[in-house]
């Protein structure tokens, strides 16, 4: 039998009893005073690294449970602090968790649809609740993904197969049923009260009623291959300000907006600010309507026009117009008509000129004339600007600004004897203009360019390679440069 002496003074030895781990809440928050609030914000701040927190990072505790200390945080607490990280990051914060995973697609305002299966079961709206601007137009396809043939135009792009189109229309053998197409709508429209632009093709007039009915803060929108009977989907959107119309495109799709379209059109939105016809029939009447309905229109942009002759005329109904393009059209307008039936834009202030062909010189000068009131013009790869198209532009006598770019017809003389008469220009952009040459600039045109605000003078992009390779010995005879080591 053996018996236990306990000494003096020591303390009796407690019950056998299972030892509690102490739980991280109870670490973290020991002799803490603060409010739960500011103590999580000011503990969730980065600390610089010292060796103390290198080593115990290193290290962890065996006795700390494995928990997300940003489970303590509330939802808009913790979107607040994802929406300040740059965009490189988000991408890769949605891999930390499911919850974050979620927070980050609340906060995804912009989206660009590829599979139409993703709209069309749901799963779009579930990851992004919130979207504010949609584009379409790429999952509107069934073309497969793995071919890798790419037929790519500036207005849309899709992948093809490797045979032929019968009717020599790539897109429109392989857009999506209208019908499913509009089912689309309505699932993104009932999921995205608040949506404010939107880009489409295919779709119908019972489609967009859909989205103008469920989102009334629609304010832009994009529609590829549109017809008249599809515009009238378009003039419920009471609220729009941008509409792009995209009607036909070559080797890609057909349709037809005419005058009865665009009437309904300018009948309907009656706020627009920005318009753009692509590809786009019509005439005078249809003109005139948008001019003197859309009373807010500021800026018209007219691309690859198969408009009648006499549109033009129907410009001048455009009051408030302060920009004017004309871009990739082939002839602006072959009948214009008897000067006193043009009329002129009396708020232009710009006009660009982006890729047209000028060859017709009436044509050309009922533009100009339309465009009398202009103050910045700008010319970008135009066909067929010769020192005679050019002086057509002298009437236009209150130009401050002027940008001629690959306008290879032009020669020195002929850009004198306009800007000489223009008493209010103070800029002058000249860029890869190569018959305007330096030699020929004359004392009062050296004159003039001492007085503007702005001067870019770069006619010739050749000579600028000998100016800059002075002294580095680049630019000779590989014998003569390169040498042995």
């Amino acid at each position: 039998m053996s018996l236990s002496v306990e000494k003096p003074g020591s303390p009796s030895p407690p019950p056998s009893v299972k030892k509690r781990s102490t739980s991280w809440s109870e670490l973290w928050f020991k002799n803490s005073k603060k409010p739960l609030k500011n103590h999580v914000v000011f503990t969730m701040q980065l600390q610089p690294p010292t060796s103390t927190t290198k080593k115990f990072s290193q290290t962890p505790a065996p006795n700390f449970p494995k928990s997300d200390p940003t489970l303590l945080l509330p939802d808009y607490l913790l979107l607040n602090i994802l929406s300040k990280l740059p965009d490189s990051q988000r991408n890769l914060n949605s891999l930390v968790c499911k919850r974050w995973l979620n927070l980050q697609g609340r906060l995804v305002r912009s989206l660009r649809l590829f599979d139409w299966h993703f709209l069309h079961s749901g799963r779009l709206l579930f990851r992004f609740p919130n979207l504010t601007h949609v584009d379409l137009v790429s999952g509107c396809f069934f073309s497969p993904r793995n071919s890798g043939i790419l037929l790519s135009n500036r207005v849309v792009s899709v992948h093809i197969g490797s045979g032929f189109s019968k009717s020599w229309k790539v897109c429109e053998d392989t857009l999506l049923p209208v019908e499913v197409v509009d089912r689309g709508l309505e699932v993104l429209a009932s999921g995205c009260p608040n949506l404010r632009k939107l880009a489409v093709i295919g779709a119908s007039e019972l489609g967009l009623l859909g989205v103008a009915e469920e989102c009334p803060t629609l304010q832009e929108l994009e529609l590829h291959n549109c017809n008249d009977d599809v515009l009238r989907g378009i003039a419920a959107c009471t609220n729009l300000q941008v509409l792009r119309l995209v009607g036909n495109v070559d080797a890609f799709y057909s349709s037809v907006v005419s005058d009865i379209g665009l009437t309904i059109l300018a009948q309907g939105c009656k706020r627009l600010v920005k318009l753009e016809l692509r590809g786009c029939e019509g005439s005078f009447d249809g003109i005139k309507a948008i001019g003197q309905c859309c009373l807010m229109l500021e800026e018209l942009t007219i691309s690859d026009h198969r408009m009648d002759g006499g549109w033009l005329a129907g410009l001048s109904y455009c009051e408030n117009l302060k920009t004017l393009r004309f871009q990739s059209c082939r002839e602006i307008d072959p009948s214009p008509g008897p000067d006193e039936f043009l009329g002129c834009c009396p708020a232009l202030e710009r006009f660009h000129l982006q890729k047209c062909q000028l060859r017709d010189k009436k044509s050309a000068r009922a533009m100009f004339m339309v465009c009398g009131a202009v103050r910045e013009m700008v010319f970008q790869d135009c066909w067929g600007l010769d020192n005679d198209m050019f002086s057509l532009a002298g009437t236009c006598r209150r130009v401050g600004f002027l940008s001629l770019e690959g306008c290879s017809l032009l020669t020195t003389e002929g850009l004198a004897s306009v800007i000489l008469s223009w008493k209010e220009l103070q800029s002058l952009r000249v860029v890869s203009c190569k018959n305007v040459k330096d030699s020929e600039i004359s004392p009062s045109l050296a004159t003039l360019f001492s007085g503007f605000k702005e001067l870019k003078w770069r006619p010739d992009t050749k000579s600028l390679l000998p100016s800059s390779l002075v002294g580095t010995g680049m630019g000779k005879k590989g014998s003569k440069f390169f040498k042995r080591m």
